[in-house]
């Protein structure tokens, strides 16, 4: 396959050019802001943390150069070889297709050069990733391989692991799997607490012997080399003795491993998902990922790193499917019109092309956070890209069914089967029930860490910060202006942005009042109000989908790219919208608000638990 070679002599090149200017083994730093506090965060204490967001992250025309000549071969690759169809009707990925994506250098992408993978930036990745992402199966299995797979071994991993390891995963030889799930516990990273997997160290303290069952494991049954996360003894400085979580490597060489038949899956059927099991497998010490008890915290850290990138895959696969949807609307006639005419069908297209640019400006901005020195805490952030990417590209894909009619439900095209693997996306890497409750609940904490002293003042009725809370109360009911600095002589959004960037000003300022009401009306106990959490999460979601597209057309503008007033009319459109959906939310997590139905919610929900059943009589019942 000539791309095949093109790429590699290309790749070679390029590290041979790099070898020269650096031996560090952390490689291209984007140009970007100084690193930052989280920006996420800061919202919940009604600031924007303008470092790392605006202005948007920039890379480098050598590395644009390079990832452009990696994505070329592999795009090519995906567009004339890989059968997607075939793959989707087998349920199995052929052997030829995945020795071709390990030539291409597809399973060491983030493997750092030295143990002979790409080594690329977050943010490269993804750009990769979206070239990768015109298969659904194949996606999930490069990611469960190199994002969590592996991803363990890069972040904790000793140099003797590493180079134990490492470069046999990067060239494919080896695959990797991440082995959290169990039978208790189905929502995979969710419940990560509650599993039972047992590791017992031997009497001579030279092995782990390791005894459980993983299930709903992506490669389960491709894997050589296994992340699986036991319970082991570990000894408190105390004396006392707990059961904590530890994560190991475990070579299938090791015996007492076997899998299920691959499991028949509705969606990302071509990937490998089966149950693994540990039958007494002798795992050495040496094996020991990270610290002893340390596993509970690697597997969220492996998790949480792994979800940004969802939103620039999707979005590009959401870019396909305008592109298909576009060409039957405007070729398909309806009552001697063409479908793409008539109005409700064109804002299916807007909502699309809305959703498709929100959630790459989110991830792009995740990536470039993330490239940043030192690894800043960006796990709200990449949840809140997955959370929106999810949840967009099924209402995208369901759109697009609508547009489509008739054909968008047979198997002779490819829209059924993309609702069927997006519909996945919305349980991959937690639950979003589950990430709604961590994206509220960690800024929630961020807020009552540095707001406990006032509020404690408020509560001793401190006659001071009383009247300094009436005072910014009084002034916020009389409409007080707000000014974050994003606009202005000095500000950093562009002045066709102007009125936008003022919306996300007012919701961030007033966001941050309803945290600190919240926190004071709650306490500890806000961690049971889930449906309060949900609101709060989902405000904090568009507050940062506002920001990313304000910064992303700002820089459109000032560089000159071409078609930039469509992005402004894209970032404008999503901002309105967000903004009024932030104010409803907002009223509603106010004390008795008239908007808040949570209790009739509640009522109802309890009356089905108790009944486990509809409880209104027929339509057709009468009283007898």
């Amino acid at each position: 396959m000539s791309g095949c070679g093109v790429f590699l002599r290309r790749a070679a090149a390029a590290r041979a050019c790099r070898a020269l200017v650096s031996l560090t083994a952390s490689r291209r730093p984007l140009r970007t802001s100084p690193q930052s506090r989280a920006f996420a965060k800061q919202l919940c204490l009604g600031k924007i943390e303008k470092n790392g967001v605006f202005p948007f992250p920039e890379v480098s025309q050598d590395e644009l150069n390079e990832i452009n000549q990696l994505v070329k071969p592999v795009e090519k690759f995906f567009m004339e070889e890989v059968d997607s169809r075939k793959i989707d009707r087998e349920g199995k990925i052929p052997d030829d297709t995945l020795e071709k994506l390990k030539s291409l250098g597809l399973f060491g992408v983030q493997v750092p050069e030295e143990y002979g993978g790409l080594g690329l930036s977050h943010t490269m990745y993804m750009r990769l990733g979206e070239a990768v992402s015109l298969d659904a199966s194949i996606t999930v299995t490069l990611a469960a391989h190199q994002a969590i797979g592996l991803k363990g071994i890069i972040l904790v991993g000793t140099e003797e692991q590493k180079a134990r390891y490492l470069p046999k995963l990067a060239s494919g030889e080896h695959i990797a799997a991440f082995c959290l799930t169990e039978p208790g516990s189905v929502c995979g990273g969710s419940d990560a607490a509650s599993i039972q997997t047992r590791a017992t160290l031997s009497e001579d303290k030279k092995h782990y012997i390791l005894n459980g069952c993983k299930v709903q494991i992506t490669n389960g049954g491709l894997a050589s080399v296994f992340t699986v996360f036991a319970r082991t003894e570990v000894a408190d400085s105390d004396g006392t003795v707990n059961d904590k979580i530890t994560a190991f490597i475990v070579e299938r060489d090791f015996g007492g491993i076997t899998n299920g038949i691959p499991e028949d899956k509705l969606g990302i059927r071509g990937s490998n998902t089966c149950e693994v099991h540990f039958e007494n497998t002798k795992v050495p010490v040496e094996n020991v990922l990270g610290e002893v008890g340390g596993g509970f915290k690697l597997a969220m850290n492996i998790l949480d790193s792994g979800r940004f990138s969802m939103g620039s895959m999707v979005a590009a696969m959401i870019k396909k499917l305008i592109e298909l949807t576009a060409e039957y609307a405007c070729t398909r006639k309806q009552f001697n019109r063409k479908l793409s005419e008539f109005g409700l069908i064109q804002e299916k297209f807007a909502l699309m092309a809305q959703k498709a640019y929100v959630m790459e400006s989110m991830a792009y901005v995740t990536a470039g956070m993330l490239d940043q020195p030192g690894l800043p805490d960006c796990s709200i952030e990449a949840a809140m890209v997955k959370v929106f990417s999810s949840e967009g590209a099924w209402q995208c894909v369901s759109e697009a069914l609508q547009i489509l009619g008739g054909s968008g439900y047979t198997k002779d095209y490819p829209y059924e089967r993309m609702l069927r693997d997006t519909g996945t996306l919305l349980l991959f890497d937690g639950t979003n029930e589950i990430l709604r409750l961590f994206i509220a609940l960690t800024g929630l904490q961020h807020a009552g860490c540095i707001l406990t002293a006032r509020m404690n003042e408020l509560k001793r009725g401190n006659v001071a910060v009383v009247m300094e809370t009436v005072g910014r109360r009084l002034q916020d009911s009389l409409g007080q202006t707000v000014d974050l600095g994003l606009t202005g002589d000095l500000g950093l959004v562009h002045p066709s942005l102007g009125d936008s960037a003022t919306k996300l000003e007012q919701n961030v300022y007033f966001f941050g009042r309803t945290v600190e009401a919240l926190l004071l009306r709650f306490g500890k106990s806000i961690v049971e109000e889930q449906l309060v959490l949900k609101r709060v999460a989902s405000v904090l979601i568009n507050m940062y989908g506002m920001a990313a597209v304000l910064s992303r057309a700002s820089r459109a503008i000032r560089i000159g790219l071409r078609d930039h007033d469509y992005e402004v009319l894209l970032a404008n459109m999503f901002c309105v919208e967000a903004y009024f959906q932030n104010l409803f939310s907002l009223s509603q997590l106010h004390k008795n608000a008239p908007e808040n139905l949570d209790k009739q919610t509640k009522k109802i929900a309890q009356q089905i638990r108790e009944k486990r059943a509809y409880i209104c009589a027929h339509p057709l019942d009468r009283m007898s």
